[in-house]
């Protein structure tokens, strides 16, 4: 379907691929991983023509049509509402529509049979493109990417740049293209919708390449992994878990081959130095010589994995109670957040705050350090040092200090030795502590924001989707961060890889109340599912005993019933006698339209005239007995329905 072939593409000197290869077919999940700044959104750019390579080329068929989410759509502004923007994918079935919608309003003065056979092909056509069911479409993908049924009607201005992204995606995914390229899709999804997510690009009939720092979504969508790394891309057929063990099996035999291969290079190169100078030997020599420069050299495997390499250090620890909120409630205007709940976090917690998106948890959060103000109570424990990380944060680095100057100012205390080995466990290395935090992209942005909030004193950490714009390398170096912390913390984060290694609580926010879980993540969800299907069996089995109820109820020859039956079979005899009766009178137009096709009626003004007429009746007569078969079709169906309730 898609092949890129021996491609190579350079920024200034700097290589980003070097003869590389990649062959996509129909109905591939692939995801596409590697760190920051290795190359995988430009490799999409590549595959959508936005780039041109510098040696080699990519092919592709021609019914192979590309939908590209990419970060570049944040910005996209529109002031028609989210469900118009969305259907703005059925290109094809919108231009149809809008030539029916001319017609009919010509219909209005000009009742011609030009017109009126353009529309019934165009409505025929519209009914091939699936027209009459589009925006249920529409209204299934953004309802399930999150969005409210009372929300689809609003302009697309009036939503956040995450919320007009999901926009754009359901645009994407209804336009249906042969290959999707999804360049960190779940960013801007909660929990709930991550998941449906999940379902739909599983079962999505085209190929998908998916760029994702979630462990968790790759495991659950693609089937094979193609790894950026060192100016190649290595392929693996399997989920990202599969992917880890297969990396570390393969590193492992090239590591092997590499050092036999020098212990052989070696012994060679002594053999070569110790009898280079006697001639007995000058052609054993030359021979072994010639051998080493036809070797095809192992290479020596480059890790580029980083693991954490300090400790913390809080002056003392908090008390027993860190925070305890009592009979809280929050709303902003009508809205209402919370409503008389109580909540208490101890030393030693490490709370996941999970859900979807509104519900309250960032709010949560500036409850918690006191930002909010607040009905009820928040007190605070004994010696609580907090410290809050939040995106919005990012703007408040200080763009002309460096990245070292950044951790100076931090006011940790620590030597300038030890923050830039800190640094290093942040992926800073070398000369980059001396970058300028303006040159930074949103990810080291992020790592440096980060790094300040882990240096300082506190023993209470407050972190707000801290994990966003992190690649896996950071994630995972957060994580042993966050696993070595001694004091508390809490976390609003959609990783589930995140906080099933991090958390020991769950909270999530049902009807206006703090909800604890006192587990991991898997456990809490393993508990809800588990609790979610026995809330679906007793409705079952409510709904069974009313049921039998009413059944028991209506049971010997109930004379509604019996009612309802014969209004029935009436309603069916009168609904064929009109039927047979549009039959005759379709039959009827299609001899007058012979009959006006015949050149001796035109020839004849009066028999013209006349046949026109009698056209022009008939399409009367069946337009109004059409309209009464629908009502009658219609009062049928309810019938049935009420029939059905005493089942």
């Amino acid at each position: 379907m898609l092949s890129l072939n021996n491609l190579s593409f350079y920024f200034g000197s700097r290589a980003l691929y070097e003869n590389i290869s990649l062959h996509i077919k129909p109905k591939d999940k692939i995801g596409l991983i590697g760190a920051n700044g290795a190359g995988k959104s430009t490799l999409l750019r590549l595959i959508v023509g936005e780039y041109a390579p510098d040696e080699g080329t990519i092919s592709k068929s021609k019914d192979c049509s590309i939908g590209f989410l990419n970060q570049d759509l944040l910005s996209y502004q529109s002031d028609k509402s989210i469900l118009s923007v969305a259907m703005e994918a059925f290109e094809k079935a919108n231009a149809v529509q809008a030539r029916i919608d001319e017609i009919l309003k010509q219909l209005e003065t000009d009742y011609s049979e030009k017109l009126v056979n353009q529309l019934s092909r165009l409505q025929e056509e519209f009914e091939t493109l699936d027209g009459y069911t589009l925006q249920s479409k529409a209204e299934e993908i953004l309802e399930g990417l999150g969005f409210k049924s009372n929300e689809l009607q609003l302009p697309l201005e009036q939503f956040s740049g995450g919320w007009r992204m999901r926009v754009m995606l359901a645009k994407i995914l209804l336009a249906k293209p042969a290959l999707l390229l999804l360049d960190e899709p779940t960013n801007h999804l909660d929990l709930p919708s991550i998941e449906w997510f999940e379902n739909y690009v599983k079962s999505y009939e085209g190929a998908v390449i998916i760029v994702s720092h979630d462990q968790d979504f790759l495991n659950n969508t693609v089937k094979s992994i193609a790894e950026v790394s060192f100016n190649q891309i290595h392929t693996y057929s399997g989920d990202y878990d599969f992917y880890l063990k297969e990396k570390e099996m393969r590193n492992e035999l090239q590591q092997n081959a590499f050092e036999n291969q020098q212990k052989k290079i070696k012994e060679t190169e002594e053999f070569i130095t110790r009898f280079k100078a006697k001639a007995t030997k000058a052609k054993q020599v030359q021979s072994r010589v010639k051998a080493l420069d036809r070797l095809d050299r192992v290479d020596e495997i480059q890790e580029d994995n980083a693991s954490i390499q300090f400790n913390f250090n809080f002056g003392r620890p908090s008390g027993k109670v860190v925070l305890d909120l009592k009979e809280l409630s929050k709303a902003y205007g009508d809205r209402k957040i919370f409503e008389k709940t109580n909540a208490s976090i101890l030393r030693g917690d490490k709370i996941a705050l999970i859900g979807a998106n509104g519900k309250g948890k960032s709010t949560l959060l500036r409850i918690i350090k006191g930002e909010e103000e607040i009905g009820g109570m928040r007190e605070e424990g004994h010696n609580v040092e907090s410290t809050f990380f939040a995106q919005h944060q990012l703007e408040a680095l200080t763009l002309t200090n460096t990245v070292l100057g950044e951790l100076l100012q931090a006011g940790s205390q620590r030597t300038e030795l030890e923050l830039r080995s800190i640094l290093g466990s942040f992926l800073f290395t070398g000369d980059d502590v001396f970058k300028n935090i303006k040159v930074l992209s949103g990810g080291e942005k992020s790592r440096v924001a980060l790094a300040k909030t882990l240096i300082t004193s506190s023993n209470f950490l407050l972190l707000d989707e801290p994990t966003n714009h992190l690649d896996m390398r950071s994630v995972n170096m957060l994580i042993q961060a966050l696993e070595q912390y001694e004091g508390s913390f809490v976390v609003v984060s959609h990783n589930r890889h995140f906080i099933q290694n991090i958390a020991n609580k769950v909270w999530y926010i049902e009807d206006y109340q703090i909800k604890e879980y006192p587990g991991t993540y898997s456990e809490f969800v393993a508990w809800k599912q588990k609790k979610d299907a026995e809330e679906t069996k007793t409705i079952q089995l409510q709904e069974s005993k009313v049921k039998k109820e009413k059944k028991s109820y209506h049971f010997g020859g109930n004379e509604e019933l019996k009612a309802l039956h014969k209004e029935l079979k009436k309603c069916q005899k009168e609904l064929e006698k009109i039927e047979s009766k549009i039959e005759k009178l379709e039959e009827k137009k299609i001899n007058t339209e012979q009959e006006l096709a015949k050149p001796s009626v035109y020839e004849d003004t009066i028999k013209l005239q006349e046949t026109s007429q009698e056209f022009d009746n008939i399409n009367v007569e069946l337009g109004t007995i059409s309209e009464t078969w629908e009502n009658l079709a219609i009062e049928i169906e309810e019938i049935e329905e009420k029939i059905e309730s005493f089942n």
